[in-house]
């Protein structure tokens, strides 16, 4: 899901939850991704609709914050 429907979607309560986790390809970066309240998930991605990765902790933090979401359950 592109940011800007994140951003969207939170606002309409319809992320029900946030998770970070290491990037299985990569274990140096981590990726983001939402439980939909029907239970689905989606993963952030970018403008070419591949899986955005980040290697610092701090970057996605504030990426996540700059989408709404204020809570988010980290998993190592």
């Amino acid at each position: 899901m592109k940011r800007e429907r994140v951003r969207e979607r939170h606002a309409e309560g319809h992320i029900s939850a946030t998770h970070v986790i290491q990037n299985p390809a990569n274990p140096g970066e981590w990726i983001v991704f939402f439980k939909k309240s029907a239970g689905r998930s989606f993963f952030l991605v970018d403008e070419n609709d591949e899986v955005e990765s980040f290697v610092s902790l701090d970057e996605l933090i504030e990426t996540v914050r700059g989408l709404g979401i204020k809570f988010a359950e980290i998993h190592m």
